[in-house]
């Protein structure tokens, strides 16, 4: 297969501030047209946590932007991914399905040839990129809009196919596609290349490193932040050229005067920790000195991995999720600058919890507060902090100011409220469609009856949520049937402690989540996705 190399094209470098971008309209902002279809952004950010945002509670890293976002819109309170990982919360996301359905329930790679790990043998061979994907002829959030009349478009992190196949993003709805269609591509913030349209740009040669996990140079200071620049020193920095895409694909969809649906599906803040250095400075001069991290050896999947060394892990982490802040705010002063601010629905989220590996400093920053992160908290796990999720939504000409809504609800919803938005019949789903919230009818909206979960990995777990009740069951594969029963309608790092477990009280709540459960759950075609709900 012949790959076209695209020229490069002038990058944007966003200045080191963490100041909010103005909000008010411009004179170019305009009331939608009687009739006028909204244009729809879906940003999803990738092991940011519920409480990585000062909306949510953050007083560590400044987040101005997607806090004015939230003040100006919807935060809501009770908003789930559909999986505590990334390639099966995509899934559900972009399928409006819930994990007893969905096609994909874990990361799993495409190919597990040697040297899947190395970017240098990834780029010579496009067969091992990328992780399992969704079926072709697949409904999804593209193929639902592009029906409906709208400019679809991606640009960032896929992670639910390969650039071969038949499932990738150009393949499965997307008229416009910028990013790393695989996420181990994803693990590297100055990459050899982009994937664009069908085609790469190569926007590094060479890329940082070929292989992730390359130590300092032998005899290098690790107090002297030069010893860290060869992660990124005269490379390209692949968030501006996402950022770059994003605005170009608004334009032509504003040229061509047709509604656009994009989903920004940036890896921020996914480790490895690499930031533009002003931002890092930035964070330096308030959080004072601190230790380099060396050691970033993990596991990914059963594959060992190391992520790269970083002078300042707590300045990067809060750098990285500043930096996208900051263009998050130059995103809606270019909506306005084209008047389609006033009709555009903007819905903001993360795929799933806070990371725990060594790279990820989410412990420091509490990034899942008031809920618990860490080890066996956060991320690859159905704990609160694994799976409840900051969920903003704005509308100008429709929603009011500073609303906060406890509706429960969860990814799977996605698809059937684009999907009335758009005025278009929604496929199958899990889902209850939002639109009555986003419309400023919160009153004329449907409640679901449960928030169902399950995932394969990590001992095999399974969760329910009805009302103020959780249902957690943990080691499925080691034959575990034992539901604790926790009251999460009270916020708390502790809520999901054993002390705190109520089941013996309240046997017949646990029989009724269990109805739920063998109601969800449908066997998986790949086996290894299976749990076993037998009792």
């Amino acid at each position: 297969m012949k790959l076209n190399k695209l020229s490069k094209s002038a990058l944007y470098v966003a200045m080191p501030t963490v100041a909010a971008v103005p909000m008010a309209a411009t004179s170019c902002s305009s009331a939608p047209k009687q009739g006028e279809k909204p244009n729809v952004i879906f940003i999803l950010m990738d092991d940011a946590g519920y409480g990585d945002f000062g909306c949510y509670g953050q007083t560590k890293t400044e987040t101005p932007n997607i806090d004015a976002l939230a003040n100006n819109g919807i935060r809501f309170t009770d908003m789930y991914t559909a999986a505590p990982v990334s390639s099966p919360s995509r899934a559900c996301l972009i399928t409006g399905q819930h994990m007893g359905n969905s096609q994909i329930r874990e990361n799993v790679e495409g190919n597990v040839e040697d040297g899947i790990w190395n970017f240098d043998t990834v780029d010579n061979n496009p067969a091992i990129e990328g992780q399992m994907g969704l079926k072709p002829g697949t409904p999804t959030l593209g193929t639902v809009m592009q029906q409906a009349g709208y400019a679809t478009g991606m640009v960032g992190k896929w992670g639910i196919g390969s650039p071969v196949g038949g499932s990738a993003p150009w393949d499965m709805g997307f008229d416009f596609y910028y990013g790393c269609v695989c996420q181990r591509v994803a693990h590297n913030y100055y990459p050899a290349y982009m994937w664009k349209n069908g085609q790469k740009e190569y926007i590094n040669d060479p890329a940082t490193v070929t292989h992730p996990g390359t130590k300092l140079d032998a005899g290098a200071d690790p107090y002297n932040p030069a010893s860290y620049d060869k992660y990124s020193e005269g490379k390209t920095y692949a968030p501006d050229k996402m950022y770059e895409n994003v605005v170009e694909f608004i334009n032509q969809s504003k040229k061509s005067n047709k509604p656009f649906f994009l989903m920004w599906t940036t890896p921020f803040p996914h480790s490895p920790l690499q930031a533009p250095k002003e931002w890092v400075e930035k964070y330096v001069a308030k959080y004072g000195d601190e230790e380099p991290l060396l050691d970033t050896k993990c596991q990914i999947n059963g594959w060992p991995h190391n992520y790269y060394p970083c002078r300042y892990p707590h300045a990067t982490y809060s750098a990285m999720i500043s930096y996208f802040d900051h263009q998050v705010g130059m995103l809606i002063e270019e909506l306005k600058r084209l008047g389609v601010y006033e009709n555009t629905i903007i819905m903001f989220s993360s795929d799933n919890g806070p990371a725990n590996n060594a790279s990820s400093p989410t412990v420091w920053m509490d990034s899942a507060a008031p809920y618990r992160c860490g080890k066996g908290w956060g991320k690859r796990t159905l704990k609160e902090g694994g799976i409840r999720m900051p969920f903003i939504a704005s509308w100008p000409a429709k929603i009011k100011s500073g609303v906060v809504s406890d509706h429960l609800g969860n990814f799977a919803d996605v698809m059937p409220t684009v999907c009335e938005i758009a005025g278009v019949e929604s496929p199958k789903t899990d889902g209850i469609s939002l639109l009555p919230i986003l419309s400023g009818n919160p009153e004329a909206q449907k409640e679901h009856k449960y928030l169902y979960w399950e995932y394969p990995a990590a001992g095999g777990m399974i969760a329910v949520r009805e009302g103020q009740w959780k249902g957690l069951i943990m080691d499925v594969h080691k034959g575990n049937r034992t539901m604790k029963l926790f009251d999460v309608s009270v916020p708390g790092k502790d809520i999901e402690f054993d002390d705190k477990d109520v089941a013996a009280d309240h046997p017949e709540i646990v029989e009724r989540m269990w109805s739920y459960i063998e109601e969800s759950h449908h066997l998986a075609e790949y086996e290894p996705f299976n749990v076993d709900i037998s009792r």
